[in-house]
């Protein structure tokens, strides 16, 4: 059983190893550049208390909820309020896989609850989106259809992830390394396209950190214009995207190393 008060250094060996900070593309860049550095406190503060880490998981699907619930809505402060509570469930998200960590109570349900996190926030905040650019709850239209629409296309890029290791245990394989050269497309065209992909990052867009913070500036063109243009243009531009990179995540998928 490992000390419940444990130091900085001897947490970060454990609850940020290499295996989780070196992954391909389940780390997000902000995990890496700022998240992490501040999740490890909040893991040494709870660790002496009962909070489970899936107790913590469900604080994380609790505020990604609240973000697209308040994204809905029109106005600057809703929209920075949004970010600030996805800044939270990326927070929690850190923390809920290092308290499990050390405490070496690492199972599938926590996994099960994250994915479900990620499912439930990246769809409501399209969903969201549609709302806001319809003026709220209270004229809800065609956009929120719009936003519906493009939750959908978020559903189904999100799936094709978790499906790969849905069709490997099936098949009788063993877990896939989330590594570059695992999950590079072996045709040269979609190689090209992914290494564009990677230059010009679009596809982050419709992610719930990367989603929030244009929102926020999206926001303050519809103060500036007196009117919902900005968020209708972004629902605009959202849904296609989102659909473009559920449609190439696909063919990534099945021209890559990851099925074999």
């Amino acid at each position: 059983m490992r000390s419940s008060k444990p130091s900085i250094a001897e947490l970060r060996a454990v609850c940020q190893p290499d295996t989780i900070m070196g992954r391909a593309s389940g780390e997000h860049w902000a995990g890496r550049l700022y998240m992490r550095h501040i999740s490890i406190y909040l893991t040494r503060l709870l660790l002496p208390t009962p909070v489970t880490p899936d107790a913590v998981t469900w604080g994380m699907i609790l505020s990604g909820v609240a973000a697209a619930a308040v994204l809905a809505v029109p106005g600057v402060w809703t929209a920075v309020g949004a970010l600030l509570l996805i800044q939270l469930q990326q927070l929690l998200d850190c923390t809920d896989g290092e308290i499990a960590r050390w405490r070496q109570t690492t199972g599938p349900s926590g996994v099960y609850l994250d994915r479900i996190g990620h499912y439930v926030t990246e769809a409501g905040l399209l969903i969201a989106i549609g709302v806001r650019a319809d003026g709220g709850y209270a004229t809800i239209g065609g956009w929120t259809t719009w936003g519906l629409l493009g939750a959908v296309f978020v559903l189904m890029n999100k799936a094709e992830t978790d499906l790969v290791h849905v069709a490997r245990a099936v098949a009788g394989l063993p877990k896939v390394e989330d590594s570059d050269e695992v999950s590079a497309p072996r045709a040269s065209g979609l190689a090209r396209l992914r290494r564009v992909a990677r230059i010009v990052p679009f596809h982050r867009i419709i992610g719930a950190q990367e989603l929030t913070m244009v929102a926020v500036v999206i926001a303050v063109v519809d103060l500036a214009t007196g009117s919902l243009a900005g968020s209708r243009w972004f629902a605009l531009v959202l849904v296609p995207v989102a659909a473009i990179v559920a449609g190439g995540h696909l063919l990534s998928v099945l021209a890559s190393s990851r099925l074999r």
